[in-house]
């Protein structure tokens, strides 16, 4: 038995409110996910926003500005894009699929609540 797991690879990426905001659209035809910039700025998991052996955050929510945005986009490889921010910060790395768990849709949504 094979444990190959697809990739999920997004179809298009773009900026949005003058990159408040990103959308991304995960198929040629269907699932779109809207995040709010500030989120992804948040969920950022680089050694400076996060501690690498615990896991614990380091990043206080209180430095990002609430009007922070994605002044550019760019892709890692195959897998992942980085996020230029206003607020100076780009070393974050959102892998392809960290991002989609970070889907705010109402069916990821829910689907990560009936997970647990």
């Amino acid at each position: 038995m094979s444990t190959f797991r697809r990739m999920p690879v997004p179809y298009v990426i773009e900026r949005l409110e003058d990159g408040r905001a990103i959308r991304v659209q995960w198929e040629e035809q269907g699932h779109v996910a809207v995040y709010s910039a500030r989120d992804l700025r948040l969920a950022c998991a680089c050694a400076g926003c996060v501690e690498e052996m615990s896991g614990r955050p380091l990043l206080d929510p209180d430095s990002v500005p609430g009007d922070v945005r994605a002044v550019a986009i760019a892709l890692v490889g195959q897998y992942a894009v980085r996020f230029a921010w206003s607020d100076g910060h780009d070393s974050g790395i959102y892998a392809f699929d960290r991002l989609l768990a970070l889907c705010p849709c109402d069916a990821c949504a829910a689907k990560r609540e009936a997970a647990g």
